[in-house]
């Protein structure tokens, strides 16, 4: 049996999915589906010990329905405690459909309370963290689990919200790529950040600050795809036996990630079909968006690849300027910057400047809609890749 809660947002609601995931997790109760909108529950046979189902559409917008049991999500909320030094009070401030603030729920209710609740029905504000914060009892450890753009938002703001970030124990930041520059001035200002690498189809993060949660297995395929392992796995896909099979097998998951490690740290180098082939050589956008998030006048970057006649495709960078920047006097230094980093053929071609980098789900960039944006701009330079 699958029973659908609708969570928007509010307290009461979190406090109601909350509920609905104690008895969950203890098998008294049916499992729990976390959504934003209601509508009609995906069609399938859980498997015994379902616990949670999560819906997410992915890079595609072809709907995913992830089953975790109880036995997941317990390992992986344990897995983080023990990481992180034993357990504690926690707020939420992320959507609870989602697998993040679904562990954010877990995980406080496995140490004892259920989680402090920042509203976020008109968005995430830096005041609303700040009086969320103060509400978590003095004297206990507290977490908390971000997405970048929140904990820039909060390092932008000061004050009370920074003071707020400073008090936790640990910050859990994922969801997207945290951008170093970023990382290191949170710790600059005297936040724990700890980044973390996961997905929906391991109950969330397991992989923090590079390396695997205790009984989280992290091996490479020969073309550097990232496969997981270990007792945070969900158990598949309801009612796509195709999909589950093709990512799923022996306690592992396939990811679609590429990666790289060194001495058992992974590093994330982007998705493997965001590759761009371009002359015949491969560039990683992801190491391309570090290169450029890392120089003076740029706040963000996106990079995508997007049709060329001449060469199948080229690399193309959309980037949110600083305050007071111009795209066109830092264009050269920004090409000369990838060249000496990741060589010619990384360059992008492609320009566009952008208030705002498009995101999807919670906080991921758009690629799809990045890539529109810049197919539709004339704003290219033909200099070939390197062959």
């Amino acid at each position: 049996m699958l029973r659908s809660v609708v969570v928007d947002g509010s307290p009461g609601s979190v406090a109601g999915l909350a509920a609905a995931l104690a008895a969950a997790l203890d098998g008294t109760g049916p499992a729990v589906r976390p959504v934003a909108v209601p509508g009609p529950d995906p069609a399938g046979e859980l498997p015994e010990g379902a616990a949670v189902v999560v819906s997410t559409s992915g890079s595609t917008g072809e709907p995913k329905h992830v089953v975790l049991t109880a036995a997941a999500l317990t390992a992986s909320a344990r897995a983080t405690e023990d990481r992180l030094g034993g357990p504690g009070r926690w707020l939420l401030a992320l959507p609870a459909e989602h697998v993040a603030g679904i562990q954010v729920v877990v995980r406080a209710l496995l140490a004892g309370a259920p989680p402090q609740v920042q509203d976020v029905r008109e968005g995430f504000r830096p005041d609303g963290f700040a009086r969320a914060t103060e509400r978590l009892p003095h004297g206990d450890r507290r977490y908390t689990s971000l997405v970048p753009t929140q904990l820039l938002r909060l390092l932008d703001a000061g004050g009370a919200p920074l003071a707020a970030l400073r008090g936790y124990a640990a910050v859990l930041v994922g969801g997207a790529a945290l951008d170093p520059a970023l990382r290191a001035r949170a710790l600059d200002a005297g936040v724990h950040v700890v980044t973390t690498y996961g997905m929906s189809e391991t109950a969330g993060g397991c992989v923090y600050d590079g390396l695997p949660l205790d009984g989280v297995s992290v091996t490479l395929e020969d073309d550097g795809r990232i496969v997981l392992g270990g007792p945070t796995v969900a158990a598949g896909y309801l009612g796509d036996a195709a999909a589950t099979a093709a990512a799923f097998g022996g306690g592992r998951f396939r990811t679609g990630d590429l990666g790289r490690l060194d001495d058992g740290r992974l590093t994330v180098l982007g998705r493997a079909d965001d590759v761009v082939v371009t002359g015949g050589e491969k560039v990683a956008p992801a190491a391309v968006e570090r290169v450029l998030a890392a120089q003076p006048g740029i706040a963000d970057a996106c990079v995508v690849g997007v049709p060329d006649e001449h060469w199948g495709a080229v690399v193309a960078a959309a980037v949110v300027l600083a305050p007071d920047g111009n795209l066109d006097d830092l264009r050269a230094s920004l090409r000369a910057a990838v060249r000496t980093a990741l060589g010619r053929a990384a360059v992008p071609r492609r320009w566009l400047a952008v208030d705002a980098v498009p995101l999807r789900g919670i906080g991921k960039p758009d690629r799809s809609a990045v890539a529109r944006l810049l197919s539709a701009t004339n704003s290219s330079e033909h200099t070939p890749p390197i062959r």
